[in-house]
């Protein structure tokens, strides 16, 4: 999911040294050591888009080594990431690799490998979930709200593909 740019109006060097040449000048202040930009966040908020229902907008890539793969992600696949946030299993590297679609990047729990996981976009998790439970799927993970306006669960579907659910 890709981030935003800030603009900010600029205001010319020149004139600001006019202005500034008319006025008394004060006594200048203290500056305070800039604050240091961190890497991590807290967990974005999101608006679903029903156009992309039914669309593979998220794939989370579980790996033995998050940094590793966010960096050689970044760097052979040019895609790019916002700051990092902490969850209860670790950093989670959120990466956009078109205004459409982007994924996670995780660190791998105990119980497997390292692999990959495809998030649908659906109008709501619930019920798809349970639409898909219905039709022979098994649980993998029951809906739970992720973050602001994201609720995820994961399936195994006939055949045995493991298949995410993305939603409000």
């Amino acid at each position: 999911m890709p981030g935003t740019a800030k603009t900010s109006k600029k205001t010319s060097k020149m004139a600001k040294a006019v202005k500034a040449s008319t006025k008394a000048k004060p006594k200048p202040k203290a500056k305070k050591p800039a604050a240091r930009k961190s890497t991590r966040s807290s967990p974005p908020e999101h608006t679903p888009t029903q156009g992309l229902y039914g669309w593979i907008t998220h794939t989370e890539l579980a790996s033995a080594d998050p940094a590793a793969t966010k960096t050689w992600c970044a760097d052979v696949l040019g895609w790019t990431f916002l700051p990092s946030f902490p969850t209860p299993a670790g950093d989670y590297h959120l990466f956009a690799y078109s205004d459409k679609g982007g994924g996670g990047i995780r660190q791998t729990n105990s119980a497997e490998g390292p692999g990959s996981l495809p998030f649908i976009h659906v109008a709501d998790a619930h019920a798809a979930f349970d639409k898909a439970i219905q039709a022979g799927a098994v649980v993998i993970a029951a809906p739970e709200q992720v973050m602001a306006g994201v609720t995820t669960a994961i399936v195994r579907a006939p055949g045995g593909v493991m298949i995410g659910f993305s939603g409000p």
